[in-house]
């Protein structure tokens, strides 16, 4: 467990009161991320403040009202769950890199360059993201930062997204080998032709179609036959 000076504040608001706990940063953020299943070893000081650095505590009427018990470690979970845990500057500086490289990724899945029809490399759209000086927030889901980020590097980075039908025709050699791969990409249709090869329609996002159509000519060592049908 980490000293008082290395320790960070989680805290909670409700009805005008504050309630303020020491916690260690390194298990209270791990707690956070669901990689520890417990509170086990996260509080650092005994005692409920209302303002701890100014060594403040809070009354325990307050408490009981709030929480409903004055059982500081049934408060310590409930305020890691529903309030504000702060970072350190390396955590914080870790956190934004994670959310900037899952939002990249799903660019790089999901987007297009509309005036080539070809998904954007994932150096292009760094440089475009630190050409705009994009703002990545630690603790908001990456879907929900989607809308602002796109907004944001439109005018640097034409994109558009967009799904796209494929029909692929594998042959026998190749249908079985390939039908789980087919799968995980999304089969809207399929048909098993009597000579045994396979026939599907897939539906895809238009940046996955590089990564897509390389798997299948690795699976069918290039023998597969493909035709986008709509975008």
């Amino acid at each position: 467990m980490t000293t008082l000076d290395r320790a960070i504040i989680a805290s909670y608001e409700r009805d005008g009161k504050r309630f303020e706990l020491y916690v260690d940063p390194d298990a209270a953020y791990a707690f956070a991320e669901k990689r520890k299943p417990d509170v086990k070893n996260i509080l650092v000081a005994e005692e409920i403040y209302e303002d701890a650095k100014k060594g403040e505590k809070a009354k325990a009427n307050d408490v009981q009202k709030v929480f409903g018990t004055t059982d500081i470690m049934v408060i310590l979970e409930f305020i890691l769950r529903n309030g504000e845990v702060q970072l350190t500057t390396e955590q914080r500086r870790k956190k934004i890199e994670e959310k900037r490289k899952q939002v990249v990724a799903i660019l790089l899945r999901e987007a297009i360059d509309p005036r080539t029809k070809a998904p954007h490399t994932q150096i292009r759209l760094e440089q475009a993201m630190e050409q705009a000086r994009i703002h990545i927030d630690p603790f908001k889901d990456p879907r929900e930062q989607m809308e602002d980020v796109v907004k944001e590097l439109r005018p640097i980075l034409p994109m558009k997204f967009e799904k796209m039908k494929i029909a692929v025709k594998v042959p026998s050699a190749y249908a079985h080998k390939c039908y789980g791969t087919l799968k995980n990409y999304g089969i809207e249709k399929e048909q098993w032709l009597g000579n045994g090869d396979l026939v599907v329609v897939v539906e895809i996002f238009g940046g996955l179609q590089g990564e897509f159509y390389d798997k299948l000519n690795k699976l069918t060592v290039g023998q597969v036959e493909t035709k986008v049908l709509s975008g």
